[in-house]
C-alpha cells in the first residue's frame, strides 16, 4: 500500500488532519489500532479554542458542532466564597471558545472520512516507522490478522503517548521535558443539567474543583484528590457533598446532584518531546507533548500542530519549497511552550499541593485578586484561554 502521508492515529488530531489534506488535494491513509466504536466513545477532552472552530468549520466539520456546541463567552473564577467572570469577547475582541466534547468531534471527522476521504482503516495497529530519515519511510502494521507495509512519502504519529511513532526518533537526538504533579483530578459525569451556564473554576483550601458540561442535560465535574485515589472509593454522596463545600460561595448560589454515571481519575503531568520532527516524520498532538487539564489545552494544541503541518505540506506542493516543512518542530514548540506555561499556571493558582503552606496558599488568593482587579491581568488570562490565533503559525 502506498500513499503521500501514512497518519497513526484517529483521535480528532489524525482525523483532522486527513480532512484537512483531503481539502488540499493530497492523499493520505489513517491507521487506526482501536475499533470505530472505541474511538467514538472514549471521553477525552470538551473545550474549542476559537481557533480550533475556526478550523473545524472551514474544513466542512462543523455543521453539527454549530447546532449542537454550548458556546461560552467567558469562565468564572471562586476563591475565598466570592466569584469573578472573567468575559472573554470585551478583553480578547470577540473570542470564545464552545463545549463540545472530542467523542463528537472524532464522530464528525470520521463520517466526513469515510465518505470522501481515503482510506481509514480501524483495528490496524501500527507496529514500527522504519527509514524515516530518508525520502521513502513506511509504517509496517498488522490488520486483519496480517502484516502490511505502507510506503509514504511522509508519516505524521497521532498516537499519543504510548504510541509507536515516538520512538523511531533516536534517543541521542532528543530531548524530554517534564513535570507530574502531587494530586489528580477524579471526574464524574452526571444526568443533571450544570448549574451554572458556564465553566467553573475553584479554589478551595480543601483542593480545586471544576464545573463543566457535556450537554444542556449532562454535567462534567472534577475534584482535585490525591495522586493514588481510587475512583471506586468515592460515594457518590461523598463527591457531591465534596463538590458542594469546595464551590461554596456567600450568596444563594446552590449545585444541583443528579445520577452520577460514571467516574474516573485523571493524573496530572507535564510533558514535551523536543524535536517533533525527525526526517519525514512528524509528531503531533499528545505524541509530542502533554498538559495537565487545567488549562483545556490538550485536543487544542493536538489540532495547532497538525494545521501547521497540513499548510507546510500545501506550500511543498504549491512551491516546491520544504521551507516550512524544517520549520515545523520549532513553529509547533513555540505555541506548545506557550500552553505548557499557561496550564502550569492555572494549575498552580487552583490547586493546593499536599505539603502547601498558608503562605502559599495567600499567594494564590493575591494571584486571584489582582486577576479579578486588573484588567491587563485578566486579559492575559482570557487571550491564553481563547487561544492564540492559528494564523500565527504561519
Amino acid at each position: 500500500m502506498r500513499t503521500t502521508v501514512g497518519i497513526i492515529g484517529a483521535g480528532p488530531a489524525g482525523l483532522l488532519l486527513a480532512r484537512l489534506l483531503h481539502n488540499a488535494g493530497i492523499d493520505s491513509v489513517v491507521l487506526e489500532s482501536r475499533d470505530r466504536t472505541y474511538v467514538e466513545h472514549r471521553q477525552r477532552a470538551g473545550i474549542l479554542e476559537q481557533g480550533t472552530v475556526d478550523v473545524l468549520r472551514a474544513a466542512g466539520a462543523g455543521e453539527r458542532m454549530d447546532r449542537e456546541g454550548l458556546r461560552h463567552d467567558g469562565i468564572e473564577l471562586r476563591f475565598d466564597r466570592k466569584r469573578h467572570r472573567v468575559d472573554f469577547p470585551a478583553l480578547t475582541g470577540g473570542r470564545s471558545v464552545t463545549v463540545y466534547a472530542q467523542t463528537e468531534v472524532c464522530k464528525d471527522l470520521i463520517a466526513l472520512q469515510l465518505k470522501e476521504g481515503g482510506p481509514l482503516l480501524f483495528e490496524a495497529e501500527a507496529l514500527a516507522v522504519e527509514d524515516a530519515d530518508t525520502d521513502r519511510p513506511r509504517v509496517r502494521f498488522r490488520h486483519q490478522g496480517r502484516e502490511d507495509v505502507l510506503d509514504c512519502d511522509y508519516v505524521v504519529g497521532c498516537d499519543g503517548f504510548w504510541g509507536i511513532a515516538r520512538t523511531a526518533i533516536p534517543a541521542e537526538l532528543t530531548r524530554v521535558f517534564e513535570r507530574s504533579y502531587p494530586y489528580a483530578w477524579l471526574g464524574i459525569l452526571a444526568d443533571v443539567a450544570p448549574s451554572h451556564d458556564e465553566l467553573v473554576y475553584a479554589r478551595h483550601d480543601r483542593g480545586f474543583a471544576l464545573l463543566s458540561m457535556r450537554s444542556p442535560s449532562v454535567s462534567r465535574l472534577y475534584l482535585q484528590v490525591a495522586e493514588d485515589a481510587d475512583a471506586e472509593s468515592w460515594g457518590d454522596d461523598a463527591i457531591w457533598d465534596e463538590l458542594e463545600r469546595r464551590f461554596e460561595t456567600d450568596d444563594d448560589w446552590r449545585l444541583d446532584r443528579g445520577p452520577i454515571t460514571q467516574k474516573s481519575v485523571t493524573p496530572m503531568r507535564s510533558y514535551v518531546h523536543e524535536p517533533m520532527r525527525h526526517g519525514r516524520l512528524f509528531l503531533a498532538g499528545d505524541a509530542a507533548h502533554i498538559v495537565p487539564p487545567t488549562g483545556a489545552k490538550g485536543l487544542n494544541l493536538a489540532v495547532g500542530d497538525v494545521v501547521t503541518f497540513a499548510r507546510a505540506l500545501t506550500y511543498k506542493k504549491e512551491t516546491g519549497s520544504d521551507e516550512r516543512l524544517d520549520r515545523y518542530s520549532a513553529t509547533c514548540l513555540r505555541r506548545v511552550w506557550q500552553a505548557e506555561r499557561f496550564s502550569y499556571d492555572m494549575t498552580s493558582l487552583l490547586h493546593r499541593a499536599p505539603d502547601a503552606t498558608p503562605f502559599e496558599g495567600r499567594l494564590q488568593l493575591a494571584r486571584l485578586e489582582r486577576i479579578a482587579s486588573s484588567r491587563a491581568a485578566e486579559t492575559d488570562l482570557a487571550e491564553a484561554y481563547t487561544g492564540f490565533p492559528l494564523d500565527e503559525l504561519g
